[in-house]
Protein backbone atom coordinates (compact mmCIF):
# COMPACT_ATOMS: atom_id res chain seq x y z
CA UNK A 1 0.00 0.00 0.00
CA UNK A 2 1.29 3.44 -0.87
CA UNK A 3 1.53 5.89 2.00
CA UNK A 4 -0.10 9.22 1.30
CA UNK A 5 1.61 12.21 2.86
CA UNK A 6 -1.07 14.82 3.62
CA UNK A 7 -0.23 18.41 4.35
CA UNK A 8 -0.22 19.29 8.03
CA UNK A 9 -3.35 21.42 7.91
CA UNK A 10 -5.28 18.56 6.24
CA UNK A 11 -4.08 16.03 8.80
CA UNK A 12 -5.15 18.42 11.58
CA UNK A 13 -8.58 18.96 10.02
CA UNK A 14 -9.10 15.22 9.57
CA UNK A 15 -8.27 14.57 13.22
CA UNK A 16 -10.78 17.22 14.31
CA UNK A 17 -13.51 15.63 12.15
CA UNK A 18 -12.82 12.14 13.51
CA UNK A 19 -12.81 13.48 17.08
CA UNK A 20 -16.12 15.31 16.53
CA UNK A 21 -17.75 12.17 15.06
CA UNK A 22 -16.56 9.99 17.95
CA UNK A 23 -17.70 12.56 20.52
CA UNK A 24 -21.17 12.78 18.95
CA UNK A 25 -21.45 8.98 18.91
CA UNK A 26 -20.40 8.60 22.55
CA UNK A 27 -22.79 11.33 23.77
CA UNK A 28 -25.69 9.77 21.87
CA UNK A 29 -24.88 6.33 23.25
CA UNK A 30 -24.67 7.73 26.77
CA UNK A 31 -28.05 9.44 26.50
CA UNK A 32 -29.66 6.30 25.12
CA UNK A 33 -28.29 4.28 28.03
CA UNK A 34 -29.35 6.71 30.75
CA UNK A 35 -33.00 7.40 29.86
CA UNK A 36 -35.28 9.30 32.24
CA UNK A 37 -34.49 9.19 35.97
CA UNK A 38 -36.83 7.00 38.03
CA UNK A 39 -39.37 8.83 40.18
CA UNK A 40 -39.42 7.15 43.58
CA UNK A 41 -41.86 9.52 45.30
CA UNK A 42 -45.25 8.28 46.50
CA UNK A 43 -48.67 9.90 46.59
CA UNK A 44 -51.27 8.51 48.99
CA UNK A 45 -54.95 9.42 49.44
CA UNK A 46 -57.12 8.06 52.26
CA UNK A 47 -60.93 8.04 52.16
CA UNK A 48 -62.87 7.64 55.43
CA UNK A 49 -66.56 6.75 55.35
CA UNK A 50 -68.54 8.73 57.94
CA UNK A 51 -72.01 7.42 57.04
CA UNK A 52 -74.17 6.14 59.88
CA UNK A 53 -73.31 2.49 59.18
CA UNK A 54 -69.55 3.05 59.34
CA UNK A 55 -68.86 6.10 61.50
CA UNK A 56 -67.97 3.94 64.51
CA UNK A 57 -64.78 2.81 62.76
CA UNK A 58 -62.95 6.15 62.91
CA UNK A 59 -60.25 4.71 65.16
CA UNK A 60 -59.10 2.68 62.15
CA UNK A 61 -58.54 5.93 60.30
CA UNK A 62 -56.14 7.12 63.01
CA UNK A 63 -54.28 3.79 62.88
CA UNK A 64 -53.85 4.05 59.11
CA UNK A 65 -52.87 7.72 59.23
CA UNK A 66 -50.20 7.04 61.87
CA UNK A 67 -48.79 4.18 59.80
CA UNK A 68 -48.57 6.35 56.69
CA UNK A 69 -46.98 9.28 58.51
CA UNK A 70 -44.33 6.92 59.90
CA UNK A 71 -43.52 5.42 56.50
CA UNK A 72 -43.73 8.31 54.05
CA UNK A 73 -40.61 10.39 53.49
CA UNK A 74 -39.40 13.63 51.96
CA UNK A 75 -40.97 14.24 48.55
CA UNK A 76 -43.96 12.00 49.27
CA UNK A 77 -47.53 13.37 49.39
CA UNK A 78 -50.44 12.42 51.65
CA UNK A 79 -54.06 13.50 51.89
CA UNK A 80 -57.00 12.32 54.03
CA UNK A 81 -60.66 13.04 53.23
CA UNK A 82 -64.08 11.87 54.37
CA UNK A 83 -66.97 10.27 52.47
CA UNK A 84 -70.38 11.76 53.22
CA UNK A 85 -73.57 12.81 51.39
CA UNK A 86 -71.61 14.59 48.64
CA UNK A 87 -67.90 13.83 48.63
CA UNK A 88 -66.50 15.56 45.54
CA UNK A 89 -65.65 18.85 47.28
CA UNK A 90 -62.59 20.51 48.78
CA UNK A 91 -64.35 20.70 52.16
CA UNK A 92 -64.09 16.90 52.37
CA UNK A 93 -60.31 17.08 52.66
CA UNK A 94 -59.22 16.87 56.29
CA UNK A 95 -55.47 17.24 55.81
CA UNK A 96 -52.90 17.16 53.00
CA UNK A 97 -49.18 17.72 52.63
CA UNK A 98 -46.18 17.13 50.39
CA UNK A 99 -43.27 16.49 52.71
CA UNK A 100 -40.28 18.79 52.46
CA UNK A 101 -36.71 17.60 51.85
CA UNK A 102 -35.57 19.30 55.05
CA UNK A 103 -36.03 16.84 57.95
CA UNK A 104 -36.99 19.51 60.47
CA UNK A 105 -39.70 20.86 58.17
CA UNK A 106 -40.99 17.34 57.40
CA UNK A 107 -41.26 16.58 61.12
CA UNK A 108 -43.31 19.73 61.68
CA UNK A 109 -45.54 18.93 58.69
CA UNK A 110 -46.25 15.47 60.10
CA UNK A 111 -47.10 16.86 63.54
CA UNK A 112 -49.56 19.32 62.01
CA UNK A 113 -51.05 16.62 59.79
CA UNK A 114 -51.54 14.26 62.72
CA UNK A 115 -53.13 17.03 64.78
CA UNK A 116 -55.61 17.80 61.99
CA UNK A 117 -56.67 14.15 61.62
CA UNK A 118 -56.96 13.72 65.39
CA UNK A 119 -59.04 16.89 65.71
CA UNK A 120 -61.43 15.57 63.08
CA UNK A 121 -61.85 12.09 64.56
CA UNK A 122 -62.19 13.32 68.15
CA UNK A 123 -64.53 16.16 67.21
CA UNK A 124 -66.75 14.04 64.98
CA UNK A 125 -70.38 13.99 66.12
CA UNK A 126 -72.99 13.58 63.36
CA UNK A 127 -72.79 10.78 60.74
CA UNK A 128 -73.99 11.44 57.21
CA UNK A 129 -77.25 9.92 55.96
CA UNK A 130 -75.77 8.93 52.61
CA UNK A 131 -72.40 7.70 51.32
CA UNK A 132 -71.08 9.14 48.06
CA UNK A 133 -68.13 6.80 47.62
CA UNK A 134 -67.72 7.50 43.90
CA UNK A 135 -67.49 11.23 44.57
CA UNK A 136 -64.72 10.54 47.07
CA UNK A 137 -62.87 8.39 44.54
CA UNK A 138 -63.16 11.19 41.96
CA UNK A 139 -61.73 13.63 44.50
CA UNK A 140 -58.89 11.22 45.24
CA UNK A 141 -57.97 10.64 41.59
CA UNK A 142 -57.84 14.39 40.94
CA UNK A 143 -55.34 14.69 43.77
CA UNK A 144 -53.27 11.62 42.90
CA UNK A 145 -52.92 12.47 39.22
CA UNK A 146 -52.16 16.08 40.08
CA UNK A 147 -49.06 15.10 42.05
CA UNK A 148 -45.76 14.18 40.38
CA UNK A 149 -45.28 10.71 41.89
CA UNK A 150 -43.88 7.38 40.81
CA UNK A 151 -46.39 5.39 42.88
CA UNK A 152 -50.00 6.23 43.71
CA UNK A 153 -52.15 4.65 46.43
CA UNK A 154 -55.81 5.03 47.36
CA UNK A 155 -56.92 3.59 50.72
CA UNK A 156 -60.67 3.30 51.30
CA UNK A 157 -62.05 2.75 54.80
CA UNK A 158 -65.71 1.92 54.17
CA UNK A 159 -68.34 -0.81 54.08
CA UNK A 160 -68.42 -0.05 50.31
CA UNK A 161 -72.19 0.32 50.39
CA UNK A 162 -72.84 3.36 48.21
CA UNK A 163 -76.06 5.18 49.03
CA UNK A 164 -76.32 8.25 46.82
CA UNK A 165 -78.76 11.11 47.39
CA UNK A 166 -81.25 11.26 44.50
CA UNK A 167 -79.88 14.57 43.20
CA UNK A 168 -76.30 13.33 42.64
CA UNK A 169 -75.09 12.10 39.25
CA UNK A 170 -72.11 9.76 39.34
CA UNK A 171 -72.49 7.77 36.09
CA UNK A 172 -69.10 8.78 34.70
CA UNK A 173 -65.68 7.26 34.05
CA UNK A 174 -63.07 7.34 36.82
CA UNK A 175 -59.38 7.46 35.92
CA UNK A 176 -57.59 5.01 38.21
CA UNK A 177 -54.69 4.39 35.84
CA UNK A 178 -51.56 3.33 37.81
CA UNK A 179 -53.43 3.72 41.12
CA UNK A 180 -53.19 0.92 43.69
CA UNK A 181 -56.54 0.77 45.48
CA UNK A 182 -56.63 -0.86 48.92
CA UNK A 183 -60.05 -1.44 50.49
CA UNK A 184 -59.60 -1.69 54.25
CA UNK A 185 -61.77 -2.87 57.12
CA UNK A 186 -64.77 -3.43 54.83
CA UNK A 187 -67.38 -3.80 57.54
CA UNK A 188 -70.27 -6.19 56.98
CA UNK A 189 -73.72 -4.67 57.24
CA UNK A 190 -76.48 -6.20 59.35
CA UNK A 191 -78.29 -7.39 56.23
CA UNK A 192 -75.14 -9.24 55.10
CA UNK A 193 -75.71 -11.70 57.93
CA UNK A 194 -78.94 -12.77 56.24
CA UNK A 195 -77.46 -12.76 52.76
CA UNK A 196 -73.65 -13.20 52.73
CA UNK A 197 -73.69 -13.17 48.94
CA UNK A 198 -74.60 -9.49 49.04
CA UNK A 199 -71.30 -8.74 50.82
CA UNK A 200 -69.28 -10.81 48.37
CA UNK A 201 -71.07 -9.24 45.42
CA UNK A 202 -70.38 -5.75 46.76
CA UNK A 203 -66.66 -6.52 46.93
CA UNK A 204 -66.68 -8.07 43.46
CA UNK A 205 -68.48 -5.08 41.96
CA UNK A 206 -65.99 -2.59 43.36
CA UNK A 207 -63.04 -4.71 42.28
CA UNK A 208 -64.46 -4.84 38.76
CA UNK A 209 -64.98 -1.08 38.68
CA UNK A 210 -61.45 -0.39 39.89
CA UNK A 211 -59.78 -2.77 37.45
CA UNK A 212 -61.88 -1.59 34.50
CA UNK A 213 -60.81 1.96 35.36
CA UNK A 214 -57.13 1.01 35.10
CA UNK A 215 -56.32 0.49 38.77
CA UNK A 216 -55.25 -2.51 40.85
CA UNK A 217 -57.35 -3.87 43.73
CA UNK A 218 -56.47 -5.27 47.13
CA UNK A 219 -58.62 -6.13 50.13
CA UNK A 220 -57.32 -5.90 53.69
CA UNK A 221 -59.83 -6.49 56.45
CA UNK A 222 -57.39 -7.28 59.26
CA UNK A 223 -55.85 -3.98 60.36
CA UNK A 224 -53.34 -5.91 62.44
CA UNK A 225 -51.78 -7.07 59.18
CA UNK A 226 -51.39 -3.53 57.87
CA UNK A 227 -47.62 -3.29 58.07
CA UNK A 228 -46.92 -6.71 56.54
CA UNK A 229 -49.63 -6.52 53.88
CA UNK A 230 -49.10 -2.93 52.74
CA UNK A 231 -45.37 -2.39 52.46
CA UNK A 232 -44.83 1.07 50.98
CA UNK A 233 -41.60 0.77 49.07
Amino acid sequence: MTNVNLPGFLRSGLRRQVTAILTTFLVAAGLAGCGQPTNHSRAVFVLIDISSDYAGELDKAETLSNYLLANLNAGDSLAVAFIDNSSFTERNIIARATFDHRPSVTSQQKRVFNAEVTAFTEGFRVPSHHSDITGGVLLATDYLHGVDAGERYLFILSDLHEDLPPWLKRDMAVNLSEVQVVAMNVKRQRSDNNNPRAYQQRLANWQQQVEQSGGSWRLLNDMARLESAVALR
